[in-house]
């Protein structure tokens, strides 16, 4: 069965977002070892989950890094635009976005058909209310926390409630991320 892995960003009080989705709080530029780490993570997929709210702003600005041969991550880029996505929604019925598809079932059905299919890993990348209805369900396997080195004080969390996990790696970056990854416990 396929892993679904959750990379994400997150304050050092445990935020993805400020209140209304700023992101000026998040560490840029990565060092290079951080690069590295996301393209090992990347290649272990080769599907992208997002939620209606992400998509647009995450695929318009991968087509575009992609369409910039200039752009230092123009070949990540493609990668993002090329790799089959699978956009979640209660509003949208059909998809513009390039190697997208849309869901509008069952939450936990949906994502557990991707899971059973045959293929490498899954990622998802979000948003906030997205990435909590999956923990919420059960259905994440591993969740990637970069924990960047500032405290927001209020924003959007990706945790509802009480979420039991268990710590399988810790590494710090010398531009100041910390990656978490852990798994649930049940």
């Amino acid at each position: 069965m396929r892993k679904l892995k959750l990379q994400v960003q997150v304050s050092v009080d445990g935020y993805i977002g400020g209140s209304g989705g700023e992101l000026d709080w998040l560490t840029c530029p990565w060092d290079k070892p951080l690069e590295d780490y996301v393209t090992g993570l990347t290649a272990s997929m080769d599907t992208i989950l997002l939620g209606r709210k992400m998509a647009g702003g995450f695929i318009d600005h991968w087509t575009n890094v992609a369409n910039n041969p200039q752009d230092p991550s123009h070949t990540f880029g493609k990668i993002m635009i090329d790799t089959p996505k699978v956009v979640f929604s209660k509003t949208l019925t059909r998809s513009d976005w390039a190697n997208t598809v849309i869901a509008n079932g069952d939450l936990s059905e949906e994502v557990n058909k991707l899971k059973n299919q045959s293929g490498k890993d899954i990622i998802v990348y979000g948003g906030a209310s997205f990435d909590t209805a999956l923990i919420s369900a059960g259905l994440i396997d591993e969740l990637h926390l970069f924990i960047n080195h500032t405290a927001i004080g209020k924003g959007l969390p990706i945790f509802s409630g009480k979420t039991s996990l268990q710590l399988v790696k810790a590494t710090p970056f010398e531009c100041g991320i910390v990656v978490l990854v852990y798994k649930p416990v049940s």
